[in-house]
């Protein structure tokens, strides 16, 4: 299936596969399969019946836009879907038709779905997320000693190196990446409570069933209750989910800015129609980056959409787990575009290191008035020698001066600070501090906690 084109800049194709109407119609049908084998399993329905339904219960059989105009009329898919299986099922064998969907509830079948889709959906997004970490882990390790100007307030700064800045980065997503996967564990869960949460149809055997359908849809642990009205799981996903987004934002913004042509320190890989203008031919534009920060605008609105669902009212909520499909599809395909774009740009960046360092010396030398500030403290008192190196800094930047040509001219200044240190002032590599054992640091843990 392709993307639909109004959705074509907020999803991957496999996440828009996965999240299709074919797709989900299959896992509705799945459901309703597994239901009917784990409850043959527990003796609680004939296994003919569970052979009829997996027999009748192909995607192929049904027309999901039928479904879903009668979904507007019965408020859940679950309801259509049932029926017309059930009328499947009695062309075959009447005798159990009356076993489809046997204790189950309508709720039952959407939460578990979704459940299952997150299941597929992890491998999609968590597989990017590493090529992700490694690109980055790469990037931080060939550029440990490429030097940079630091932004603060989009000002130049005193320098860093691109290494840390890469290393800020990975250490961002490995966070996102772990937060990201406890929330696919806690959110693909079966949900299993028929009318009320009791599974008082099932008589004693209710806990079975549950643990026999877990088993046949592969979901894992089963809960130690159902959770209908209970949504903090499924939240832990959409906000691991938004945090993250907005952590792989803000190293878009970073890289589109580098690429401005006034800096054109850094850009994203371009080339097979990616990048370009319909009117410009010059232009290499950040798309990747676009798009993640298309989805990190998305996010935010859309959590919070989530979470204000999540105040139901006691057994079965009315409007709330109703709201929630579309929410959950669309935080999760935003979330797999950004990280899909972002590990495309991390493998394929283009540094210009001579631009960095051009960069630097554009300043003349400015970004270093902090260095010769605390330098000139200890002799002048840190006021004096601030407002010296204030003046200093205007003055090199009207007259279009190196500040070490300028502070070479100030007799306060000469009587503290020899002619070599004046000299090596403006070295970039003799004022990082401790960039390389922070960016050390973060390559470190996340490489410990892979």
């Amino acid at each position: 299936m392709s993307v639909r084109l109004i959705d074509s800049l907020a999803t991957t194709p496999p996440l828009a596969e996965l999240f299709s109407d074919e797709s989900v119609l299959q896992a509705m049908l799945d459901f309703e399969v597994a239901l009917a084998r784990a409850e043959a399993r527990t003796g609680i329905v004939p296994a003919a019946a569970a052979d009829a339904i997996a027999v009748s219960a192909k995607s192929c059989n049904f027309d999901a836009a039928t479904l879903a105009h009668a979904t507007l009329r019965a408020g859940t898919p679950a309801i259509p879907l049932v029926k017309a299986l059930t009328e499947r099922v009695r062309k075959t064998n009447p005798e159990v038709a009356g076993f489809v969907h046997w204790g189950a509830t309508s709720q039952d079948v959407a939460d578990t779905v979704m459940s299952m889709l997150l299941k597929r959906a992890e491998p999609m997004v968590t597989n990017d997320l590493s090529k992700l970490e490694q690109a980055l882990a790469r990037l931080a390790e060939q550029h440990g000693k490429t030097v940079m100007l630091a932004r603060t307030l989009l000002q130049p700064a005193p320098p860093v190196t691109l290494g840390l800045k890469a290393a800020g980065w990975l250490g961002a997503v490995h966070r996102g990446k772990q937060a990201l996967q406890c929330g696919f564990h806690a959110a693909a869960i079966l949900q299993f409570g028929g009318a009320s949460g009791t599974l008082a149809s099932l008589g004693d055997r209710g806990r079975a069933v549950v643990e026999a359908l877990t088993q046949e849809l592969g979901l894992g642990t089963p809960p130690p209750a159902p959770w209908h009205t209970q949504r903090d799981q499924l939240a832990t996903l959409i906000c691991a989910c938004g945090v993250l987004t907005g952590s792989l934002g803000k190293m878009a913004r970073d890289i589109s800015l580098l690429m401005q042509h006034e800096v054109g320190e850094a850009a994203e890989p371009a080339g097979g129609g990616r990048g370009g203008s319909s009117t410009m031919p010059h232009k290499h534009n950040p798309t990747a980056c676009s798009l993640t920060l298309a989805a990190a605008h998305r996010l935010p609105g859309l959590v919070a959409s989530f979470l204000s669902a999540m105040v139901q009212e006691h057994e079965r909520g009315v409007g709330g787990w109703q709201a929630e499909w579309p929410v959950v599809a669309a935080v999760v395909q935003s979330t797999g575009l950004a990280v899909n774009s972002m590990a495309e740009v991390a493998e394929g960046l283009t540094v210009d290191t001579a631009r960095m360092r051009a960069n630097i010396e554009r300043t003349n030398g400015v970004i270093f008035a902090e260095r010769a500030m605390l330098l000139l403290a200890p002799k002048l008192g840190r006021d004096v020698a601030h407002m010296v190196l204030e003046a200093a800094a205007k003055k090199s930047a009207i007259e279009g001066r190196h500040l070490a040509e300028v502070l070479a001219g100030i007799p306060e200044v000469t009587a503290h600070l020899d002619p070599t240190e004046l000299k090596q002032l403006e070295t970039p590599e003799q004022y990082l501090g401790s960039a390389e054992a922070f960016r050390k640091a973060l390559i470190s843990k996340s490489d410990q906690e892979q």
